[in-house]
Protein backbone atom coordinates (compact mmCIF):
# COMPACT_ATOMS: atom_id res chain seq x y z
CA UNK A 1 0.00 0.00 0.00
CA UNK A 2 1.76 3.28 -1.05
CA UNK A 3 2.35 5.51 1.56
CA UNK A 4 -0.80 8.41 0.40
CA UNK A 5 -3.29 5.38 0.45
CA UNK A 6 -2.37 4.70 4.55
CA UNK A 7 -2.36 8.21 5.28
CA UNK A 8 -5.93 8.56 3.44
CA UNK A 9 -7.29 5.49 5.61
CA UNK A 10 -10.18 6.57 8.17
CA UNK A 11 -9.05 6.20 11.31
CA UNK A 12 -11.22 3.69 13.27
CA UNK A 13 -12.29 4.62 16.89
CA UNK A 14 -12.28 1.76 19.98
CA UNK A 15 -15.72 0.89 20.39
CA UNK A 16 -15.07 1.13 23.79
CA UNK A 17 -12.47 3.94 25.30
CA UNK A 18 -10.59 3.38 28.17
CA UNK A 19 -11.14 5.75 30.83
CA UNK A 20 -7.63 7.37 30.09
CA UNK A 21 -8.86 8.34 26.79
CA UNK A 22 -12.63 9.37 27.91
CA UNK A 23 -10.40 11.86 30.39
CA UNK A 24 -8.60 13.24 27.66
CA UNK A 25 -11.40 13.60 24.99
CA UNK A 26 -13.69 15.56 27.88
CA UNK A 27 -10.73 17.59 28.65
CA UNK A 28 -10.17 18.64 25.20
CA UNK A 29 -13.25 19.50 24.31
CA UNK A 30 -14.14 21.53 27.54
CA UNK A 31 -11.00 23.32 27.07
CA UNK A 32 -10.97 23.94 23.26
CA UNK A 33 -15.00 24.55 23.94
CA UNK A 34 -16.57 28.67 23.56
CA UNK A 35 -19.40 27.91 25.69
CA UNK A 36 -20.07 25.30 28.29
CA UNK A 37 -20.64 21.70 26.92
CA UNK A 38 -24.36 20.22 27.96
CA UNK A 39 -24.27 16.75 28.79
CA UNK A 40 -25.90 15.81 25.71
CA UNK A 41 -22.90 17.60 23.60
CA UNK A 42 -20.51 15.61 26.09
CA UNK A 43 -21.92 12.34 24.64
CA UNK A 44 -21.95 13.00 21.02
CA UNK A 45 -18.23 13.00 21.56
CA UNK A 46 -18.46 9.35 21.97
CA UNK A 47 -21.25 8.18 19.75
CA UNK A 48 -23.77 7.21 22.37
CA UNK A 49 -21.25 4.68 23.89
CA UNK A 50 -21.04 6.17 27.38
CA UNK A 51 -24.12 6.01 29.43
CA UNK A 52 -25.16 9.31 31.19
CA UNK A 53 -23.73 7.22 35.03
CA UNK A 54 -20.64 6.53 33.27
CA UNK A 55 -20.08 10.17 31.53
CA UNK A 56 -20.73 11.87 35.34
CA UNK A 57 -18.04 10.02 36.79
CA UNK A 58 -15.69 10.95 34.47
CA UNK A 59 -16.26 14.52 34.71
CA UNK A 60 -16.43 14.04 38.87
CA UNK A 61 -12.43 12.41 38.03
CA UNK A 62 -11.85 15.15 35.87
CA UNK A 63 -12.88 17.74 38.10
CA UNK A 64 -10.68 16.04 40.60
CA UNK A 65 -7.51 16.07 38.38
CA UNK A 66 -7.67 19.68 38.28
CA UNK A 67 -8.32 20.20 41.94
CA UNK A 68 -4.77 21.65 42.55
CA UNK A 69 -4.63 23.90 39.70
CA UNK A 70 -5.12 27.23 38.92
CA UNK A 71 -8.66 26.01 36.31
CA UNK A 72 -11.43 24.49 37.95
CA UNK A 73 -14.15 22.64 35.80
CA UNK A 74 -17.54 23.72 37.32
CA UNK A 75 -21.13 23.04 36.23
CA UNK A 76 -23.47 25.37 35.27
CA UNK A 77 -27.04 26.27 33.89
CA UNK A 78 -25.82 25.29 30.51
CA UNK A 79 -23.65 22.20 31.19
CA UNK A 80 -20.08 22.13 32.01
CA UNK A 81 -16.93 24.52 31.78
CA UNK A 82 -13.15 25.35 32.85
CA UNK A 83 -12.79 28.78 34.03
CA UNK A 84 -9.83 29.88 36.49
CA UNK A 85 -10.19 29.91 40.32
CA UNK A 86 -10.89 33.56 41.50
CA UNK A 87 -8.03 33.71 43.39
CA UNK A 88 -6.25 33.91 39.72
CA UNK A 89 -7.79 36.71 38.78
CA UNK A 90 -5.65 39.15 40.24
CA UNK A 91 -2.91 37.73 38.42
CA UNK A 92 -4.79 37.13 34.98
CA UNK A 93 -5.44 40.99 35.16
CA UNK A 94 -2.02 41.90 34.52
CA UNK A 95 -2.18 40.25 31.11
CA UNK A 96 -5.67 41.76 29.94
CA UNK A 97 -7.05 44.02 32.73
CA UNK A 98 -10.77 43.19 32.95
CA UNK A 99 -13.19 45.87 33.10
CA UNK A 100 -16.83 45.20 32.82
CA UNK A 101 -19.66 47.81 32.25
CA UNK A 102 -20.56 49.28 35.46
CA UNK A 103 -24.46 49.26 36.64
CA UNK A 104 -25.77 51.86 38.83
CA UNK A 105 -27.22 50.53 42.60
CA UNK A 106 -30.55 51.25 40.35
CA UNK A 107 -29.46 48.71 38.13
CA UNK A 108 -28.37 46.27 40.16
CA UNK A 109 -31.61 46.38 42.60
CA UNK A 110 -33.64 46.09 39.26
CA UNK A 111 -32.06 42.79 38.29
CA UNK A 112 -32.46 41.33 41.61
CA UNK A 113 -35.74 42.08 41.99
CA UNK A 114 -36.12 40.40 38.36
CA UNK A 115 -34.38 37.41 39.84
CA UNK A 116 -36.54 36.86 42.80
CA UNK A 117 -39.75 38.12 40.97
CA UNK A 118 -39.73 36.98 37.81
CA UNK A 119 -41.38 36.97 35.74
CA UNK A 120 -42.03 40.51 36.45
CA UNK A 121 -43.31 43.73 34.37
CA UNK A 122 -41.21 47.44 34.78
CA UNK A 123 -44.61 48.81 36.83
CA UNK A 124 -43.86 45.21 39.16
CA UNK A 125 -40.35 46.27 39.45
CA UNK A 126 -41.54 50.36 40.12
CA UNK A 127 -43.85 48.93 42.93
CA UNK A 128 -41.25 47.28 44.61
CA UNK A 129 -38.45 49.70 44.54
CA UNK A 130 -40.90 53.08 44.58
CA UNK A 131 -39.08 54.95 41.45
CA UNK A 132 -39.44 55.16 38.15
CA UNK A 133 -36.87 51.96 36.54
CA UNK A 134 -35.66 54.07 33.10
CA UNK A 135 -35.42 52.22 29.82
CA UNK A 136 -31.61 52.54 30.09
CA UNK A 137 -31.57 49.76 32.93
CA UNK A 138 -33.71 47.73 31.35
CA UNK A 139 -31.50 48.13 27.79
CA UNK A 140 -28.00 47.27 30.03
CA UNK A 141 -29.48 44.46 31.40
CA UNK A 142 -30.74 42.88 28.13
CA UNK A 143 -27.88 44.03 26.42
CA UNK A 144 -25.52 42.38 29.22
CA UNK A 145 -27.83 38.92 28.14
CA UNK A 146 -28.87 38.79 31.67
CA UNK A 147 -32.52 39.47 31.25
CA UNK A 148 -34.78 38.88 28.31
CA UNK A 149 -38.64 39.42 27.24
CA UNK A 150 -40.31 36.08 28.15
CA UNK A 151 -43.79 37.19 26.99
CA UNK A 152 -46.81 39.90 27.75
CA UNK A 153 -48.80 40.14 30.79
CA UNK A 154 -52.55 40.02 29.96
CA UNK A 155 -53.78 43.40 31.23
CA UNK A 156 -54.35 46.82 29.25
CA UNK A 157 -51.00 47.80 27.65
CA UNK A 158 -49.57 44.31 27.66
CA UNK A 159 -46.79 45.23 29.13
CA UNK A 160 -43.55 43.16 28.58
CA UNK A 161 -42.08 40.39 31.08
CA UNK A 162 -38.88 40.63 31.87
CA UNK A 163 -37.30 37.46 33.53
CA UNK A 164 -33.15 35.92 33.70
CA UNK A 165 -31.39 33.99 30.90
CA UNK A 166 -28.79 30.86 31.71
CA UNK A 167 -25.94 33.01 30.68
CA UNK A 168 -27.10 34.96 34.09
CA UNK A 169 -26.53 31.77 35.97
CA UNK A 170 -23.57 30.83 33.89
CA UNK A 171 -22.09 33.85 34.99
CA UNK A 172 -23.21 33.48 38.64
CA UNK A 173 -21.43 29.47 37.97
CA UNK A 174 -25.60 28.33 38.77
CA UNK A 175 -27.23 25.50 37.78
CA UNK A 176 -30.20 26.95 38.92
CA UNK A 177 -32.28 29.51 40.75
CA UNK A 178 -33.01 27.51 43.48
CA UNK A 179 -29.28 27.70 44.53
CA UNK A 180 -29.58 31.67 45.15
CA UNK A 181 -29.81 32.17 48.74
CA UNK A 182 -33.45 33.33 50.07
CA UNK A 183 -34.69 36.97 49.64
CA UNK A 184 -36.62 37.38 53.20
CA UNK A 185 -37.46 40.65 52.68
CA UNK A 186 -36.90 44.17 50.58
CA UNK A 187 -33.74 44.80 52.11
CA UNK A 188 -31.87 41.33 51.32
CA UNK A 189 -31.70 43.31 47.34
CA UNK A 190 -28.84 45.60 48.63
CA UNK A 191 -27.16 42.25 49.54
CA UNK A 192 -27.82 40.60 46.41
CA UNK A 193 -26.81 43.57 44.58
CA UNK A 194 -23.27 43.38 46.32
CA UNK A 195 -23.09 39.95 44.96
CA UNK A 196 -24.08 40.97 41.58
CA UNK A 197 -21.81 43.64 41.41
CA UNK A 198 -18.63 41.11 42.46
CA UNK A 199 -19.91 38.75 39.78
CA UNK A 200 -20.13 40.98 37.15
CA UNK A 201 -16.17 42.36 37.82
CA UNK A 202 -15.44 38.03 37.76
CA UNK A 203 -17.51 36.50 35.59
CA UNK A 204 -16.67 34.65 33.01
CA UNK A 205 -12.42 34.57 33.52
CA UNK A 206 -11.14 31.52 31.65
CA UNK A 207 -13.14 32.40 28.88
CA UNK A 208 -11.86 36.29 28.82
CA UNK A 209 -7.82 34.58 29.07
CA UNK A 210 -8.01 31.03 26.78
CA UNK A 211 -6.82 32.48 23.29
CA UNK A 212 -8.95 29.89 22.22
CA UNK A 213 -11.62 31.88 23.41
CA UNK A 214 -13.32 35.15 22.21
CA UNK A 215 -14.33 37.81 24.22
CA UNK A 216 -17.95 38.95 23.46
CA UNK A 217 -18.44 41.24 26.55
Amino acid sequence: MSTLSTLTQPVEIDAAPKPNEILRILETALLTAQEPLSMSDLGRLFDGQINHKALHASLTDLRAKWHDSGLELTQVASGWRFQSKPEMQVFLDRLTPHRPPRYSRAALETLAIIVYRQPVTRGDIEAIRGVVVASSIIKALEARGWIETVGQRDVPGRPFLYATTQHFLNDLNLQSLEQLPPLEDLDSLSIVADKLEFVNGAASTAQENDPSRSNNE
